[in-house]
């Protein structure tokens, strides 16, 4: 089967939406021979960060010589991006023939468009032999597709409200469905987490016998992207540089190492060199990257309360604002969860849609933050409301694309092929420009 009809398979499985539960991805698998039996990995789940400390992970794992899977969602451009063997997407013929697999054993079976994206990764992992896999959850934990794992470590990232419609909708509801992938007598390392979250993780590790690292507890680190220094019992690792910016990097970076430490116990052979040439490395796109010359658009995937707060900090911690901001929302939320944090430092707000998935009204969000004193204009598309936001903006000011990651991936589009180049936009006007509203 060609890439594309495999993928148009795959894709039109997404009107079917969200179903929680392990049945159909267990019947899949099973169908395909348990690919993920005796698969060596690590567990990821988490409101924020995840995919982060994934990443960061999975590139400590890869220069230390091991062969290393990385399955993350969702992907900015192509699906492959998603499953990921030793920092490269799946090659289109593996991707091709996996596909057509997982396609003919799901006849029958009622699968998501996530519990087939997951089955193929992990027939991937297993049929082009990786040492270790790192998995990150795509909602949840208890009931996620990926919970049919049996992990060496499991990493649980920062904890808030999102998806509450799926989840709970308590903060103490949410870390019990991200606990789930906690299991007996396997080591978790969980991130910096409010007390009503750190009470449910803590006693969940309790019960299951499984050891608990905890931010603030048994790691610390502190200093600057250039200049980080980590904590932990028996190790010390000082002039550490983390490439990926944001305060909240840190922290994703410091979890990463504490993992590692735990794999390390566990047999695993990760030099405190590959620690450093990870941490100096890694790349994460359509997370506070920027785009111009010199730069006048950040893009970044926050799309909630957390993300969104981490983002503010980022722009104070700059000295950057007020800023124009290009926003779009998805699903169920609302623009004070997402929005709100970011206010303070919105000059104008340019909403438009967020491409291929269920969208907040931009005339919601327009109405919201008119309400609160900040101009606001909607655009039928991207392209437009980039257009707009720069028009809008001086050259010393800065345009900020957030929201959802679906939104800030059709912008990465745009800006990477030059559909709409920021240089053209300049003094508040355009050079050449048509408005598209």
């Amino acid at each position: 089967m060609e890439r594309s009809t495999g993928l148009e398979w795959l894709f039109a499985l997404q009107p079917f939406g969200i179903k929680l539960g392990l049945h159909n991805i267990e019947g899949l698998l099973s169908r395909l021979g348990n690919p993920h039996h005796g698969l060596t990995c690590v567990h990821v789940a988490g409101t924020n960060g995840k995919g982060s400390v994934s990443l960061l992970l999975s590139e400590i794992c890869r220069h230390s010589g091991y062969r290393v899977g990385l399955y993350t969602s969702p992907h900015l451009h192509d699906f492959n991006e998603r499953i990921r063997i030793n920092g490269d997407p799946l090659p289109e013929l593996e991707l091709a023939e996996l596909l057509e697999e997982v396609r003919r054993a799901a006849a029958g079976i009622p699968v998501t468009f996530f519990e087939a994206a997951t089955a193929l990764a992990l027939l991937a992992f297993r049929r082009l032999g990786v040492d270790i896999a790192v998995i990150e959850t795509g909602m949840g934990g208890r009931l996620d597709a990926t919970n049919v794992v049996r992990p060496k470590l499991c990493c649980i990232t920062p904890v808030g409200l999102d998806h509450q419609e799926h989840l709970g909708e308590t903060l103490a509801a949410i870390a019990a469905e991200k606990a789930g992938i906690i299991k007996s007598g396997v080591p978790v390392v969980s991130a910096g987490q409010l007390p009503e979250a750190d009470e449910v993780l803590a006693a969940t590790a309790s019960r299951l016998g499984a050891e608990l690292w905890q931010a603030g507890r048994d790691y610390h680190w502190d200093g600057n992207h250039a200049r980080m220094r980590f904590r932990a019992p028996g190790s010390v690792l000082d002039e550490l540089i983390c490439v990926l910016q944001g305060e909240h990097q840190l922290g994703n970076f410091a979890q990463a190492i504490a993992a590692a430490l735990l794999l390390r116990q566990q047999g695993m052979t990760l030099p405190d060199e590959a620690i450093r040439r990870a941490g100096a490395a890694a790349l994460w796109p359509g997370r506070l990257e920027w785009f111009g010359d010199p730069p006048r658009v950040l893009i970044d995937g926050a799309h909630n309360r957390l993300g969104a707060s981490a983002l503010a900090t980022y722009l104070r911690s700059r000295g950057i604002g007020p800023v124009h901001l290009l926003a779009g929302l998805s699903g169920q939320r609302t623009p004070e969860e997402v929005l709100g944090p970011l206010l303070a430092v919105v000059k104008t707000l340019h909403v438009t849609p967020v491409p291929g998935v269920t969208t907040v009204p931009p005339e919601k969000l327009s109405a919201w933050a008119e309400s609160r004193g900040v101009p606001a204009s909607t655009y039928a598309v991207p392209e437009a409301a980039l257009a707009g936001a720069l028009a809008a903006s001086r050259e010393d000011e800065i345009v900020v694309v957030a929201g959802s990651l679906y939104l800030v991936a059709a912008v990465r589009s745009l800006l990477l092929e030059g559909q709409v180049q920021p240089s053209l936009y300049v003094g508040g006007g355009t050079k050449s420009a048509s408005s598209g509203r």
